[in-house]
């Protein structure tokens, strides 16, 4: 008995080891990871912080930093997002700026962040996880939606107990705005490390608040009652929902030339 209760748990292992490289490529090709870096930017320096950033992007461009990209929005509240794609927290580990440092100068460097930090009180640093499975964009994810610069986010804070119970019905949501063929489309992302509580985001692309709203009133009359049914039940689950609105600035966004 104790040979076979020791062969069980030799099988059990195997079978972990196995599974494992499985279940980290399915969870990958879910989600994936971004890093944020947000400034939470005074509204009388909302100009110098722009200027700042355009300066900053040409320091990139012209010492061609490499191994980093980002792209920036921001809400009409001030808050800026520097997004940048990674792979892995590993990547968090790198001084990705320590060769445009060296290659400006020491001094030069800390004049540049010494101008930004003037612009605002308050800044950090978090990841959040772009969901696929969850994300409606039936003609391909993407986030950098061209010709369309407006974003409207719907932030859904959940309590643990509820997070199951909300992607549930998000997942029934993806599904009858499939079934419905909406135009609204939307990416889902979920808070990762660095974040106090949990939520969900969701994300819509527009030309301008004006086309949003259109959009979003279609798409309520595609959806009906049983859209309203569904929304009502996925608020249930929500402990808190919070809104923005704003625009992505493609001028302040950077990707190294190779």
């Amino acid at each position: 008995m104790k040979n076979l209760n020791q062969l069980n748990q030799l099988f059990v292992f195997v079978l972990l080891v196995l599974l494992t490289p499985c279940l980290a490529l399915a969870q990958a090709e879910k989600n994936q990871a971004y890093y944020v870096h947000e400034d939470q930017v005074k509204p009388s320096m909302m100009q110098k912080y722009n200027e700042v950033s355009k300066d900053f992007k040409e320091a990139c461009k012209k010492h061609n930093l490499q191994d980093i990209s980002w792209q920036v929005a921001s809400t009409d509240t001030g808050r800026y997002f520097n997004i940048s794609p990674i792979e892995n927290m590993a990547e968090l580990d790198k001084n990705v700026m320590a060769p445009l440092s060296e290659k400006m100068g020491e001094e030069a460097f800390r004049n540049l962040f010494k101008r930004y930090n003037e612009c605002y009180d308050k800044h950090g640093d978090y990841m959040i996880y772009l969901n696929k499975e969850l994300t409606y964009m039936p003609e391909g994810i993407s986030t950098t939606t061209e010709g369309q610069n407006y974003r409207k986010w719907h932030f859904l804070h959940v309590t643990p107990s509820n997070i199951q119970n909300l992607k549930g019905k998000l997942k029934e949501l993806k599904a009858l705005y499939t079934s419905k063929g909406s135009k609204e489309y939307y990416r889902i992302y979920h808070n990762g490390f660095g974040s106090m509580g949990d939520y969900y985001l969701a994300v819509i692309s527009a030309v301008d608040a004006e086309d949003y709203a259109k959009k979003s009133k279609e798409n309520e009359a595609l959806l009906g009652e049983e859209g309203k049914k569904l929304f009502d039940e996925v608020f249930s689950y929500v402990l808190k929902y919070e809104t923005e609105t704003g625009q992505m600035h493609p001028d302040l966004a950077y990707t190294p030339s190779k």
